[in-house]
């Protein structure tokens, strides 16, 4: 099977509660929208993000989630999961993006993105889900999805291409990085000399590895 972007989701409603964080609102709620879409200004154009002390910027630009990942969500929890549901802009088949490597890049029609960091669950996507126990169970199932980088900016729409056109030469993934973050820390001196981590978790990792050697 070829990789291929199936939905690109944007914000439909912006959410009001106690669960939505500090902002008091949120822009979790993403749905499937079709024709060419703009990626440009760190960011999908018409998607919203509230809360920019903690997402969106040029490391969270485009976050995307894979449907393989939803399919194995939907048998845990006897639930169909439509696209955008996780609050990605990309719903992808046919790549791990779990397994995708820090500075990947991949070129999705005239976008290029590149990988940067994992998902961490928040009590604002618990909220979303009304599920109390959502963060504990995302961190077990190790499937974060991907946040990206916006590297050059165009367009892309459902069923393009997704084309790795790049891979650095290290072996660390978004699923070493979350299991490091999660408390695994067998990788942490191989992470924290991966140039392509941004300044947190540069920061984060270089911290925790002088504490261990």
């Amino acid at each position: 099977m070829s990789a291929r972007v199936i939905s690109i989701n944007i914000t439909s409603v912006l959410h009001q509660g106690e669960w939505t964080g500090s902002e008091g609102r949120t822009g979790i709620d993403k749905r499937s929208v079709s024709g060419a879409i703009e990626f440009k200004d760190n960011g999908v154009v018409g998607d919203r993000v509230i809360d920019t002390n903690v997402h969106g910027g040029y490391e969270q630009a485009v976050y995307a989630y894979a449907r393989e990942d939803a399919q194995w969500w939907e048998k845990e929890i006897n639930e169909e999961i439509p696209a955008g549901r996780f609050g990605e802009n990309l719903t992808t088949e046919g790549i791990d993006v779990n397994a995708a490597l820090i500075g990947e890049q991949w070129k999705i029609g005239s976008v290029i993105l590149e990988v940067s960091q994992p998902r961490i669950p928040c009590r604002v996507f618990a909220g979303f889900w009304k599920r109390a126990t959502l963060i504990k169970d995302f961190t077990q199932a190790g499937r974060p999805g991907t946040y990206l980088r916006i590297i050059q900016e165009g367009s892309a729409q459902a069923g393009d291409l997704i084309e790795v056109i790049f891979k650095p030469d290290h072996t660390v993934t978004i699923s070493d990085l979350f299991a490091a973050k999660s408390g695994e820390r067998s990788k942490i001196n191989q992470i924290k000399d991966v140039t392509y981590l941004s300044t947190e978790f540069k920061e984060w990792s270089q911290k925790i590895a002088a504490t261990q050697n």
